[in-house]
This record gives C-alpha cells, structure tokens and sequence, in this order.
C-alpha cells in the first residue's frame, strides 16, 4: 500500500466518522457523545470509534491551561458545522462527555 492510499484511507474513515455524527445530530439535538482524548498528537483527528461507542480523537495541543479541550471543541464545532460544542464532565480527563448543538 501507498503512503497515497493511506491518506485516502484515512480521509475516508474521517468521513464516516462525521457523516455517521451529522446524522445523528439531525436526529437528536443537542446530542451527546464520549470522546476519549489523546492529546501532544501530530495533528488533530478522529481515529476511531472504540466498541463501547467513545470516539478515539488525537488532538494536537498539550493538555496545558486546557489547550487540548479548546482545540477539541473548536476541531468538532469546525468539521460538523456546530453552532456549540462544550465539556459536560471529564474536563481533566482522557474521557469526555461533550454536549454537540447545531
């Protein structure tokens, strides 16, 4: 496989993660989801969605002063078209439960 196709790959993986989220927020809003955090990553992404339904998303800031949570929020209010995105509990923690509203 080419580095090309990984990146294809992964943009498509990045899709469906936001398409399977759009629908759901059409459905339900506000919707609430987990999110597990890692943060200090090379670039801010969804990775995956882990059997118990948390979505696995690397952020890129360090989780100083809550750099990682801002650039969270501001990376899901930007890729799903929010008009709000806030921490509802785990604002410390890898584990997150964030409030999404259109």
């Amino acid at each position: 496989m080419k580095n090309g196709d990984v990146k294809i790959l992964n943009n498509q993986l990045l899709n469906k993660f936001f398409v399977q989220l759009a629908s759901e927020l059409e459905k339900k809003n506000p919707l609430y989801i987990k999110v597990k955090v890692q943060s200090k990553a090379p670039k801010t992404e969804i990775v995956d969605q882990l059997e118990d339904g948390i979505y696995k998303i690397k952020v890129a800031a360090q989780p100083i002063r809550g750099k990682a949570n801002d650039e969270l929020l501001k990376y899901l209010k930007k890729n799903l078209g929010l008009t709000d995105a806030q921490i509802v509990s785990g604002g410390r923690d890898s584990v997150k439960l964030i409030r999404l509203t259109l």
